[in-house]
């Protein structure tokens, strides 16, 4: 079985997945996958980066490690972003996204 879409196998212990951000949304979390990226709402505006660090916040706790462990890799000026995170299998991240969305689903 391949990698799911929203993956990026990476050499060494960590995965990088793609993100759309949803800015300036009502409730904040993880939404679901579709279109081969994680959609994740916050509640902070696009501006002064303050909506990168919500979104780093929500994947924090959705993933259950410091928000130090993720870094933007790509697009941090736009909706759609490659999120690095270190120290968590590929298989165990999309796991535990997939338990963050509303019902335990990811949308598939």
């Amino acid at each position: 079985m391949g990698m799911p879409p929203t993956l990026r196998p990476s050499p060494e212990a960590g995965a990088t997945i793609r993100v759309r951000v949803q800015p300036r949304a009502a409730r904040e979390g993880i939404e679901g996958s579709r279109a081969g990226a994680w959609r994740v709402r916050v509640s902070a505006a696009p501006v002064e980066g303050e909506a990168n660090r919500a979104l780093m916040a929500v994947l924090a706790r959705a993933l259950g490690v410091r928000p130090a462990e993720l870094r933007i890799v790509h697009g941090a000026r736009g909706r759609d972003k490659l999120v690095r995170i270190e120290g968590v299998r590929a298989e165990e991240v999309e796991r535990r996204l997939a338990a963050a969305c509303p019902g335990g689903d990811a949308g598939r």
